[in-house]
């Protein structure tokens, strides 16, 4: 294993986009990056040594979030393909975290769950020569949990928080026209769910989109963990598998060749290609990308004092396959 710098400008570490990484993708001269906090993505340059000369990009400045520009999209996955590039939010309800210093109102808190809208988008924005442009979104009254309503696997978990095992998206992969949609929640009786969908315009002005239906579903055995992130790998998919749960661990990166067919995925068609290193509170790997020389870069959430460096960066992990 080897591990280099993402630097970031004073901004970001103000809003701890850098403790924050939930997303990333190779671009032809660098990185792009998400954190989960914000409504931005970011544009990290190689420079010899490691990554930097930050852009920061407004989501808001290329697609009708429907929250508006300063609510926070939760951004969980990227995918850049065919000249593409594509964000996804975790399309999950949130339970209100209970504050030590209030003890009294610990159970008030815990019974209140929030709906926020940004969280529940799918972008698709096109790339000239590594530079975005105005773009189409999935989302409000046709976002991607509306085709799932009545589905018998996946309905009756979009009233649950994500981390109550509820509906989470956490990633997404593009291979051709197929779209895959990496589900961290819910795990059925230990088996993950990936979405497969296809998109289409909603309209003539090309700015929205809706789901081609039908769209498949395929259940992993995962051995009870959730997907975190996936991206491709020629043929097949590399997810990076974590708890469901609020769990440190265990997470693993699993390779899996997707079949034309609907259904099932037992462990013997799946490989673990590695076991990741995780902290106790800290580090959670949360993003994963294949780089063009093979090896595979793994960002994490809430990382340990020892990855943030004295420039303002943070430190990701390369591990050859």
């Amino acid at each position: 294993m080897e591990q280099v710098e993402l630097r970031f400008d004073h901004a970001s570490q103000t809003a701890q986009t850098h403790t924050n990484l939930s997303a990333i993708r190779q671009s032809s001269n660098g990185l792009w990056v998400a954190g989960d906090e914000t409504a931005t993505f970011e544009h990290l340059s190689w420079s010899g040594d490691h990554f930097g000369e930050q852009r920061t990009y407004r989501l808001a400045d290329y697609v009708d979030l429907p929250a508006g520009p300063e609510d926070e999209a939760d951004i969980e996955g990227m995918a850049r393909a065919n000249g593409w590039l594509w964000l996804v939010g975790s399309h999950s309800l949130k339970r209100k975290r209970v504050k030590s210093k209030d003890p009294d109102k610990a159970a008030d808190r815990l019974a209140t769950v929030v709906r926020e809208e940004n969280r529940f988008i799918l972008a698709r924005l096109p790339l000239r020569e590594e530079v975005p442009g105005p773009g189409a979104i999935l989302a409000g009254a046709h976002n991607l949990t509306a085709y799932l309503r009545e589905d018998r696997h996946l309905g009756p978990f979009l009233a649950l928080p994500g981390k109550d095992n509820g509906f989470d998206v956490e990633g997404i992969a593009v291979v051709g026209e197929q779209i895959y949609i990496g589900l961290r929640g819910p795990v059925l009786r230990g088996w993950a769910v990936v979405l497969e969908l296809e998109l289409r315009r909603l309209d003539d002005s090309g700015r929205r989109l809706r789901v081609r239906e039908p769209y498949r579903k395929h259940f992993l055995d995962l051995d009870g963990l959730g997907v975190r992130d996936l991206c491709p790998d020629g043929d097949s998919l590399l997810l990076l598998t974590g708890p469901t749960m609020d769990l440190d661990g265990p997470v693993r990166i699993v390779r899996w060749r997707p079949a034309e067919r609907q259904g099932v995925v037992p462990k013997g068609e799946l490989e673990i290609v590695l076991e990741l290193p995780y902290g106790v509170g800290c580090d959670h790997p949360e993003g994963l990308t294949r780089l063009d020389d093979g090896r595979l870069m793994v960002v994490y959430d809430s990382p340990s004092p020892a990855r943030i460096t004295p420039a303002g960066g943070v430190l990701a992990d390369v591990f050859m396959i």
